[in-house]
């Protein structure tokens, strides 16, 4: 291709605290307009900014994850700018001296691993948010975001695709819902995407010229974006106009980016250490203690169901996709004897019913340790897998799991749909002899050397046991009845 493109990534990640960054008040999402915003996120003459505790451990958590380097040290500065939803004048952020420095994302893409540098991860204050909708010809304000915690998450200009951009998104907002520092709901603004993206000339060693999509709150908004914006810089370019840095919104109705403003640069916003914080101090013991407490992270965890579960790559990759899935899996796992299984299991019956029903797995309408039940009864003949599945479809239909109130469901459910698989050979027998005469021309066939028609005569016979039948028990009655 003529053109290669450059991708970089600033991600905000809402901090899972109950509490704003600098205040006291609730970052509970959906309240009233200005509900949660106190005396500090609205900037009143005389307040003053105290430290969140619970923001900076969670900054921290992320910088331990990613293979970061904590600073011991960091400062908070005054990114100066005017908004109507920043009652300061000014946004309490980190400049020079960030709380993460370096670190990296890797990830599988089309059986590639690709690893995406990180610049830096740093703490800074949440804007309000301006109201259009409501207003007949003006804007309200809504502050109660004001103040929120953030973690901006910087990237090198390290992507190549939009299909790259996605994938390490997607890898991000998997990581940071693992390691519980944001509950990563795009809709209510928790994880929020700007794409960086210029293009330049095969061979070119200068970066081009960006643009930053801003806000993008879904993976298909952000490959849509960046997709449109690459085609559009292309085009301008061939066409020998010139790309102008500038901060761009997506819209998804028309499928193109519009320039908001230009972009800014460090220098515009003349940041200088905040006067009323003192410089963040972090200890080598503090930082021990969150790494001490720091949960198995996803590639760990990986490597370990490959080596204690005999899985294969992809198998072990999907299944630590999310946290809770992988606990699901592990759960399942650890109470049969067939791990391949149990995988496979989770991956195919589970998986599939909830993406239909578009229900997270810790909403499963079936608990693991009744996954791994109806595993074992597979394992020892009670029911046959085909069974099985519809004895999983009865228990996902009946309702919200409750271990405690449905011990037996398994078992109840089998002996309730009748699925119990027979070992009455007598009784399989005479059902094979029926088949036998009424398929007479399927028998001819067979032993005239197509094999079809044997397992025609395995369905018939699985058909008219209604799947009760052990199906090894039922070949080796054909075949011993055929071969007369």
């Amino acid at each position: 291709m003529e053109w290669e493109v450059i991708i970089g990534f600033e991600t905000h990640a809402q901090l899972s605290t109950q509490s704003k960054i600098f205040s006291g008040a609730s970052t509970a999402f959906g309240a009233e307009p200005n509900a949660h915003a106190c005396a500090v996120d609205i900037a009143l003459p005389g307040v003053l900014p105290v430290i969140n505790r619970g923001a900076v451990e969670r900054a921290i958590r992320f910088g331990l994850a990613v293979g970061g380097k904590i600073s011991r040290r960091s400062v908070f500065a005054r990114k100066n700018y005017f908004y109507p939803d920043l009652p300061k004048g000014y946004q309490i952020s980190q400049y020079e001296l960030p709380i993460v420095s370096g670190g990296a994302i890797s990830f599988q893409l089309d059986g590639a691993q690709k690893t995406v540098q990180l610049t830096r991860a740093h703490l800074e204050e949440d804007a309000g948010k301006s109201l259009h909708e409501d207003f007949h010809g003006l804007s309200g304000i809504d502050l109660n975001r004001a103040g929120t915690p953030l973690l901006e998450i910087v990237t090198e200009p390290d992507m190549r695709s939009s299909n790259e951009a996605v994938a390490y998104a997607k890898t991000l907002h998997s990581l940071v819902r693992w390691i519980d520092i944001c509950d990563g709901n795009m809709e209510e603004g928790s994880f929020r995407c700007d794409a960086n993206v210029s293009v330049r000339r095969q061979g070119d060693t200068r970066l081009g010229t960006r643009r930053e999509i801003k806000n993008l709150n879904s993976f298909r908004f952000l490959q849509q974006a960046i997709d449109y914006e690459v085609r559009w810089q292309i085009e301008t370019l061939q066409r020998g106009g010139e790309i102008r840095q500038a901060t761009v919104l997506f819209d998804p109705d028309r499928g193109e980016t519009r320039p908001m403003r230009s972009k800014e640069d460090a220098h515009d916003y003349r940041y200088f250490p905040d006067p009323d914080l003192l410089p963040l101090e972090v200890s080598e013991a503090w930082i021990e203690q969150i790494r001490a407490s720091l949960t198995e992270l996803p590639a760990a965890k990986r490597q370990r169901f490959m080596r204690e579960y005999g899985l294969a790559e992809y198998d072990a990759q999907t299944l630590t996709a999310s946290k809770g899935l992988a606990s699901y899996f592990e759960t399942v796992a650890q109470a049969v004897t067939d791990k391949t299984m149990a995988a496979h299991w989770v991956m195919g019956e589970v998986l599939a019913q909830l993406n239909r029903d578009e229900t997270p797995i810790d909403d499963a309408s079936i608990t693991a340790e009744e996954v791994a039940q109806l595993i074992t009864r597979v394992l020892d003949g009670t029911i046959t897998a085909h069974s099985a599945k519809a004895v999983f479809r009865d228990i996902w239909l009946g309702g919200p799991k409750d271990g405690k109130d449905r011990p037996n469901i398994v078992d109840a459910t089998i002996e309730k749909l009748g699925l119990k698989q027979t070992s009455d050979a007598a009784a399989v027998e005479k059902i094979i002899d029926e088949i036998l005469t009424a398929n007479a021309g399927q028998v001819i066939e067979y032993r005239g050397g197509k094999e079809k028609a044997f397992n025609f005569l395995v369905g018939q016979a699985m058909k008219a046991t209604k799947g009760t039948a052990n199906p090894i028990q039922v070949n080796d009655i054909l075949k011993r009845k055929l071969a007369g």
